[in-house]
């Protein structure tokens, strides 16, 4: 019986030819704009081997040969990318971006219209709603005549992420960047003293909007263009061409003398945008 068990794991846990790396990696590249380079081919066994738990499979090549089937391509896809995409993210993660936000920009905006905030790529949604707890908290403590409305658009490829952000509920690790002042104002603690988890107020749910969006979309369909954008931490999993594609498309739009926000170690130097 030990042998046995040790065959299964042997073939569970075989790794991917050089074959069906190179075309489902590929694959992704052209799916979602994300590269993969053969130095990565252990993590990205690694993240598959997910899926083949999931679709009870033995094997890479049983996963490979399912992918690229009708059946596969019509509905693996979304989980793929699920499970290789990263969506590491935290609330008021890169904190002096937000302080930015709250003492040089949302000063600028007069009562005029609302303003637009899109978190792309909002992964679970902390960033989201840390834009929406800077800007809701920034109005509430304007004069009465000046306090004025927002929105926060937050948008991922992932579906499992997307889920997690509308849901609004992370457990106590999640919360511990949030400072007091907005953590006691705008999350509502378990009433089961044995259950660690917070949500997100109505008030400020209802202020965020997430839907799927893919970067490598030739069209994203917004109804509006965005003031102050967000795509931090992302654009480095891209090459350069697919960098550039992207930032266009993030750039048409946003409105004129808008802001657009990247990660402390992205650059737009060397780019075409």
């Amino acid at each position: 019986m030990e042998q046995e068990t040790i065959q299964t794991e042997s073939v569970y846990y075989s790794s991917l030819s050089n074959r069906e790396f190179i075309q489902i990696s590929e694959f992704i590249h052209n799916q979602c704009g994300i590269k993969i380079p053969p130095v990565k081919k252990i993590m990205l066994e690694g993240r598959l081997r997910k899926r083949l738990k999931s679709l009870g499979m033995n094997s890479f090549k049983e996963y490979y040969e399912y992918l690229f089937s009708a059946e596969g391509l019509r509905n693996e896809i979304v989980s793929l990318i699920d499970v290789v995409t990263t969506n590491k993210t935290d609330f008021f993660r890169e904190s002096d971006h937000f302080e930015f936000l709250r003492n040089h920009i949302l000063p600028e905006y007069s009562t005029s219209r609302p303003i637009l905030f899109w978190s792309a790529p909002c992964s679970s949604g902390e960033e989201a709603y840390t834009l929406a707890m800077v800007a809701h908290d920034y109005f509430q403590q304007r004069p009465s005549n000046s306090i004025r409305d927002f929105l926060v658009w937050g948008t991922d490829i992932s579906t499992q992420m997307l889920d997690i952000a509308e849901k609004g509920i992370y457990d106590e690790q999640k919360i511990k960047q949030i400072p007091s002042r907005y953590l006691h104002r705008y999350f509502m603690r378990s009433k089961n003293p044995l259950i660690k988890k917070f949500k997100v107020v109505p008030e400020l749910r209802k202020k965020c909007v997430f839907f799927r969006l893919n970067f490598m979309d030739s069209d994203y369909f917004l109804k509006d263009k965005a003031d102050v954008v967000f795509c931090r931490n992302v654009i480095i999993y891209f090459d350069k061409n697919t960098q550039e594609l992207i930032l266009n498309r993030i750039v048409d739009n946003m409105k004129q003398g808008g802001y657009l926000f990247l990660g402390h170690s992205e650059t737009l130097n060397g780019l075409n945008v």
